[in-house]
């Protein structure tokens, strides 16, 4: 009966409409090219730990420890400094495409040594330099874990992960970046997110309505090419005009299935073509009893005799109740997926029905399996 409740459920939802298609504005598809964030990485201290910084195994904090107090006048050796309320730690950070002096930034520390906890820790002053060596910000300030890591007497209690934390605002900018996206022959470079050619072709299309012929041209399924001829006061108008453009971008058809959480996750309008789909299980046990024929007498006028196992096998054959054969017209994967649904097909024969849909070369769309 199950396939009979499922064939008409799927006549009932009948074929969906493809979803009507929808309008975005340039700034949600891609950005213009050289306007990006830049990543900042340090090397620094967090102390006022509780004990629960690193321990004298690690060499490096206690050297680093050493450099900084050299610094501040102190002269110590690494064998007088036996503190655990010390931990190394790696200070990262993204530096704004556009960033004036003194302007605050976000940084997140982490642990590189063996500190259980940098809860109630503040970081020393932390220069943070790019991939170019050159320093861009100074991070310094208490930090904030969202978590704890207490032991005693062989007993622990951990919450969230403790050696790692942030610091809201807590890095200055200390030299300004003002990224460009001109390029040196007069042109900007529009950068889609998803490259696709018919996408990139309505955005030259739409620019070109508006600015006049020949501004824009797609020159790849990424990349749209746009020759600005105004001068540097009008260049933030220019660009902010290009971004408000609405365009209708490409449809990319695809599924993408997670089976380590049971996901499937699909465009209303991915369509399957006609197909015959027959899902089920059969399971085959096989079950063995052993019996012992033991005599009444081993010993005496019949030595030869001796114990008989008999073995006694059963065989089981079972079909699940969630079985069906289904014969689907052209539809879509929703329409597929809701009634099976409805028929109370979990998820992983969802996920092995619409593998299986694919490789018959019945399922029209991308197939990501995660």
């Amino acid at each position: 009966m199950r396939h009979l409740v499922l064939a008409l459920l799927i006549a009932l939802i009948g074929v969906s409409a493809p979803a009507a298609a929808q309008q975005v504005p340039l700034s949600a598809i891609g950005r213009f090219d050289g306007w990006r964030e830049n990543s900042l990485i340090g090397y620094g201290l967090v102390t006022g730990l509780a004990g629960s910084g690193d321990t004298r195994r690690n060499a490096v904090t206690q050297q680093a420890l050493k450099n900084v107090l050299s610094r501040l006048g102190t002269s110590v050796t690494e064998d007088q400094i036996s503190s655990r309320n010390v931990a190394v730690v790696i200070v990262i950070a993204k530096l704004p495409a556009s960033a004036n002096v003194g302007d605050k930034l976000d940084v997140t520390v982490s642990s590189i040594g063996d500190a259980r906890s940098l809860a109630g820790g503040a970081l020393l002053m932390t220069p943070l330099m790019a991939p170019d060596q050159r320093v861009y910000a100074l991070a310094q300030g208490p930090i904030v874990t969202g978590g704890h890591s207490f032991e005693s007497d062989l007993n622990s209690q951990q919450r969230n992960y403790p050696t790692t934390a942030v610091l809201q605002g807590g890095a200055t900018v200390e030299r300004s970046v003002d990224a460009s996206i001109v390029g040196a022959n007069g042109t900007i470079n529009f950068l889609l997110a998803e490259p696709n050619f018919s996408t990139a072709s309505r955005i030259a299309n739409a620019i070109n309505n508006r600015f006049g012929a020949n501004v824009a041209v797609a020159r790849n399924a990424d990349e749209v090419r746009i020759a600005y001829q105004g001068g540097s006061n009008d260049l933030a108008s220019f660009a902010a005009e290009i971004q408000s453009l609405m365009i209708e971008p490409e449809h990319e058809a695809r599924v993408v299935i997670n089976e380590r959480t049971g996901t499937v996750v699909a465009g209303g309008d991915v369509m399957i073509s006609s197909v015959v789909i027959s899902q089920g299980d059969v399971r085959v046990t096989v079950t063995g009893d052993r019996y012992a024929s033991q005599p009444s007498f081993i010993d005496g006028f019949a030595r030869d005799i001796r114990s008989l196992t008999v073995t006694n096998t059963r065989l089981d054959v079972s079909e699940d109740q969630g079985d069906a054969v289904v014969r689907l017209p052209n539809t879509s994967v929703a329409d597929l997926v809701e009634a099976l649904s409805r028929a109370r097909v979990n998820t992983r024969r969802m996920i092995a029905i619409l593998q299986a849909v694919k490789a018959a070369g019945a399922l029209h769309a991308e197939l990501i399996v995660q």
